[in-house]
């Protein structure tokens, strides 16, 4: 059984009109955030960003301290040449 081409873009379009409303639709403001709330989360956030900084310092401070052992004195012996 054919389908009219006429049928299929009228089913085409209405289907895209009803995508098209549902994407448009408005979505409901968000809820107020607590002043007390959102600070404690500041608080939090701003800590974990500093414990990660630091975390990375040690990383980097225990990578250049094993370079400078095991590759120091060839980048030395190199130099003095």
């Amino acid at each position: 059984m054919k389908t009219p081409k006429k049928a299929v873009t009228i089913m085409t379009a209405l289907m895209m009109g009803c995508l098209i409303g549902a994407a448009s639709a408005k979505l409901p403001a968000p809820p107020p955030v607590d002043p007390a709330v959102a600070e404690a989360a500041k608080k939090k956030a701003a800590e974990a960003a500093k414990k990660e900084a630091d975390l990375l310092a040690k990383a980097q401070d225990r990578v250049a301290d094993r370079y400078k052992r095991e590759k120091g004195g060839a980048v030395a012996a190199a130099k003095k040449k």
